[in-house]
């Protein structure tokens, strides 16, 4: 099966550096919604060197400066999940980078689960 990260040839990638790069998702959670992917095909976050951590950890920043010029958000979400079981439907590492604004959604308490209607509901 070809992973659609490692086939970068399909992707536009907006930032990138020797261990890792950027892309805009093609199913955005929020507009300007990115993933920062590493080079190398693994599936887990606890899978990385000390080495791709530090890459991926260098484009949030770039990431973040990127959206600021074009979106200017009020905040932002930024996750990963490891497996099936939480979420993960691409088995190839990828971080999210989720732009928020403000009034994006009436309570923004308990994060990325209030940013669709239909995530799971979050009590507490």
């Amino acid at each position: 099966m070809i992973c659609i990260f490692c086939d970068t040839n399909e992707l536009e990638i907006q930032l990138e550096n020797e261990l890792a790069y950027a892309i805009f998702d093609k199913y955005p959670v929020s507009k300007g919604h990115m993933l920062i992917i590493p080079k190398r095909h693994f599936q887990s976050f606890f899978e990385a060197s000390k080495e791709e951590i530090l890459a991926i950890y260098d484009l949030i920043h770039k990431c973040k400066r990127l959206l600021e010029e074009k979106y200017n958000p009020d905040g932002y979400n930024i996750g990963v999940n490891v497996n099936e079981e939480a979420g993960q439907t691409i088995m190839h590492l990828h971080v999210h980078i989720i732009p928020r604004h403000k009034g994006d959604v009436s309570d923004p308490r308990g994060g990325i689960r209030n940013l669709k209607p239909q995530l799971v509901p979050y009590k507490g």
